[in-house]
């Protein structure tokens, strides 16, 4: 295995809960209305010190998406996707586009988000917007 490179942001950072890792500036969010598994998750043009997984399909609520996981590149914990490919026409600005679990990440002021029983829903994109 080869060596791994840690990028440092600097900032206001979201990084990720197990190892504290940099993952994404506060200043690339692009929307923070999505929701996945866990509750909250944010749609970031930028992020650093991640791997991807396998290319899939995956069904959300805003149609078909050709997505991969995304790891963190320190402690390998999953921390959220970035889109491939959208099949809608109305979901092509995501193309490109990381989405990060908020419940996988610390906030720029260390704060951690807690996952409600409410927010324990199917997997999903949605904006509230």
């Amino acid at each position: 295995m080869g060596r791994i490179f840690v990028i440092t942001l600097e900032g206001s950072v979201y990084s990720c809960k197990h190892c504290h890792a940099h993952l994404a500036l506060l200043d690339d969010i692009i929307s923070k209305s999505f929701h996945c598994r866990h509750g909250k998750a944010y749609l970031f043009d930028k992020v650093v010190n991640i791997t991807v997984g396998k290319k899939e399909e995956r069904m959300m609520m805003t149609g078909m998406h050709a997505v991969v996981d995304i790891f963190c590149v320190e402690c390998g914990s999953i921390v959220g996707w970035k889109y491939e490919a959208a099949h809608e026409k109305t979901q092509k600005y995501k193309e490109g586009k990381f989405i990060l679990e908020r419940f996988k990440m610390l906030g720029p002021d260390g704060s951690n988000y807690m996952v409600s029983q409410e927010a324990l829903v199917s997997e999903s994109d949605a904006d509230d917007a």
